[in-house]
């Protein structure tokens, strides 16, 4: 999510997804404003947040009185109640808020939060549906897609090119990855170039499509 670090973020609703986006932003150097309409959710996250208040962002006048319109960027991270992730983006909408990002709990919530006015959509559980379902076969170690067909992945070094160096490899051309970097027991991760040779107990980070990068695991000695 961009932000600019020298204005201050709005989250809207700070259940499990914007308590963690608000808390990060914060790490990050932001000044973040979390608000919620629940009392007791406002008092559990008093201390985890510089600014907090207890506050129902689906009312335009709500908003104005915390200054929203002052904000470049808001995050409206309700998910249970659709109604009210769609009413608090609208209000913002109609205060000119120009960066916009909204989290949906279905394709259906997310066209019609774009079509409300939400720059940005965000599908949490469905992305991480997604990862756990590509990790859980233990050949991928770590797995982030982009755009449903592309993806970034870290793997254990696959038989056939351990010893070799990328050059010999020919990773792109045999399998239609990209290995980006290295990283061997002990030591940082290493950008990799032609004559970086792949050592057994290598892990390495890929992109491509995720269909050949799934391919490209499976050749893992066993």
């Amino acid at each position: 999510m961009s932000a600019d670090p020298r204005k201050p973020v709005l989250v809207i609703g700070l259940g499990r997804f914007g308590s963690a986006v608000a808390a990060t932003l914060e790490r990050m150097g932001h000044e973040v404003l979390g608000a919620d309409a629940d009392a007791e959710i406002v008092r559990d996250h008093k201390d985890a947040l510089t600014q907090i208040v207890e506050a129902d962002c689906t009312e335009i006048e709500t908003l104005r009185r915390l200054g929203a319109a002052e904000f470049d960027t808001a995050i409206v991270a309700i998910g249970t109640n659709v109604e009210a992730s769609l009413l608090a983006v609208l209000a913002l909408v109609d205060l000119g808020l120009p960066n916009i990002w909204a989290k949906a709990t279905s394709e259906r919530h997310g066209r019609i939060l774009e079509r409300t006015g939400a720059q940005h959509v965000v599908f949490p559980e469905q992305k991480m549906g997604e990862r756990v379902a590509h990790l859980v076969n233990e050949r991928l170690l770590d797995f982030i897609s982009f755009d449903g067909e592309f993806a970034i992945a870290r793997l254990r070094a696959p038989e056939p090119i351990i010893g070799l160096p990328l050059v010999t490899s020919q990773c792109r051309k045999k399998f239609d990855v990209t290995v980006v970097g290295v990283k061997r027991t002990g030591e940082d991760f290493i950008h990799a170039v032609p004559d970086t040779i792949i050592m057994p107990e290598d892990e390495l980070v890929v992109s491509g499509r995720i269909d050949r990068i799934e391919a490209f695991s499976a050749l893992c000695a066993s």
